[in-house]
């Protein structure tokens, strides 16, 4: 498992690590001078790639650090917050902007994009409006998807642990197909 720890501000610093999921061994494998999230690594090609602070640039890194390709996000739809592998080089990546009202107050409008792992071309955007009893939307922060059988399941857990009723684990599910 390929696990990003960066400051929370844009333009900072990350470091990535990688923890054996069955002896929780951690392993540092390298740094970066920029706010690293969204971490994936491809089974295909070994490459790991990476978002920034509100996911303006995408990195492609190989194991060990060494940058092999730095582009801009060419959708500004969402600001990515997570992103997991998706089989046969594309991941997909959850996250959410903030607009403003008319009376002055603020909206999270969530999404999910589904990416090109080669080229960072976005193959599909759509919005995921379902919220928390804090009145996040549930791609804020962590999401996970998983597919069983018929059913692909998003998992959600968007609120900061001291609002509303601390840290909801939203989940949802879709026939697949």
């Amino acid at each position: 498992m390929w696990v990003p720890v960066a400051q929370y501000r844009p333009d900072s610093r990350g470091i990535v690590y990688t923890v054996d999921p069955t002896t929780y061994e951690v392993r540092k494998r390298f740094s970066y001078e920029d706010h690293i999230g969204g971490v994936v690594h491809s089974s295909e090609t070994g490459d790991v790639h990476g978002v920034s602070w509100g996911s303006r640039r995408m990195f492609r890194w190989d194991t060990s650090g060494q940058l092999e390709d730095l582009s801009a996000n060419r959708s500004h739809f969402i600001d990515y917050q997570d992103c997991a592998y998706v089989r046969v080089g594309k991941q997909i990546c959850s996250g959410v902007t903030e607009l403003p009202t008319a009376d002055g107050g603020k909206y999270e409008l969530g999404g999910l994009a589904l990416l090109n792992l080669e080229t960072n071309k976005i193959l599909h955007e759509v919005p995921f409006q379902y919220f928390s009893a804090a009145g996040h939307v549930a791609t804020r922060n962590p999401v996970a998807l998983e597919v069983g059988g018929d059913t692909v399941r998003l998992l959600a857990a968007p609120d900061d642990g001291e609002e509303g009723a601390g840290t909801e684990l939203l989940v949802y599910e879709a026939p697949r197909g």
